[in-house]
């Protein structure tokens, strides 16, 4: 399937064992879009060893893989993940991401577990009925913007589609 215009959002995972490596790129239209316009995945050998302080060194190179495989950049890209670590704008994987891409496209990182004092620099988002928020950084993006869009991607499901 060709795309015949450029996907508005487009959630980016990474998974891997000790034998291999994958990344996800589900492509939607619109950020309250149901129904992707196409999933891309993308499949290596065994990952990069997990380094202490440089999680990015893992997930970094499946998720330029699979992005490789769209024709276009997306309008913005969510990561499952951190764009920044810290209230001093430490980068995360989201922020490393930002500037491979050279700042072209927004980066959105919801994160479902707390990273340090992520509650005094993220932006909490709660998902349906759940009581646990889910924590919205961002690069190229006003943070409050891409926490909106979350609330409002949520709206029409229990979970959201990250």
């Amino acid at each position: 399937m060709r795309l015949t215009k450029c996907p508005d959002r487009s959630p980016a995972d990474a998974a891997y064992s000790d034998a291999s490596a994958s990344a996800a790129c589900v492509l939607f239209s619109t950020w309250s879009a149901g129904t992707p316009l196409r999933t891309l995945t993308s499949r290596q050998g065994a990952p990069t060893a997990y380094e202490p302080g440089s999680f990015y060194k893992m997930e970094l190179p499946l998720l330029l893989a699979v992005l490789k495989k769209v024709e276009r950049l997306p309008a913005m890209i969510i990561i499952d993940g951190y764009v920044w670590l810290d209230a001093h704008h430490r980068p995360g994987l989201g922020a490393i991401l930002h500037e491979v891409l050279a700042k072209r496209v927004p980066v959105v990182g919801v994160a479902k577990t707390v990273f340090g004092d992520a509650l005094s620099w993220c932006i909490p988002v709660v998902r349906g009925v759940s009581r646990r928020p889910l924590f919205v950084t961002a690069a190229g993006i006003n943070a409050e913007e891409a926490a909106k869009a979350c609330r409002g991607c949520m709206a029409h499901t229990a979970s959201p589609p990250y």
